[in-house]
């Protein structure tokens, strides 16, 4: 699995409405999106932007294209950031396991903290 972070530089942080209206309104474009298994919205005080967990880097990849900088660039008026992670473990609280490369997986459980 891999992860790429999309930051935004803007003027200061949007109010929550702001916010989550904006995000609202581009889900659809990740809906369904071939590759894409989540995107998280993000909202701060030096910008916005997402976190998204890819299937692969060259899902990713074929997201943020050359035909993308310029998109972003004239939508957000900024060039963002944007990073690249390869994620082999993930520990998730909300369903209550730990998986390797997105299976789950079982563990000892006198494993540390």
């Amino acid at each position: 699995m891999f992860i790429a972070i999309v930051q935004i530089p803007t003027d200061g942080k949007r109010s929550k409405e702001e916010a989550v209206e904006g995000g609202v309104a581009s889900a659809p474009n990740f809906l369904g999106k071939k590759g894409l298994i989540r995107k998280d919205y993000l909202n701060g005080d030096e910008g916005r932007g997402g976190v998204y967990l890819w299937e692969s880097r060259e899902a990713a990849e074929a997201w943020y294209n050359e035909d993308w900088w310029p998109m972003m660039e004239k939508r957000f008026g900024a060039r963002p950031s944007l990073t690249y992670y390869d994620t082999y473990v993930t520990v998730d609280n909300a369903a209550g396991e730990v998986r390797v490369d997105g299976q789950p997986v079982a563990l000892a459980r006198d494993a540390a903290e």
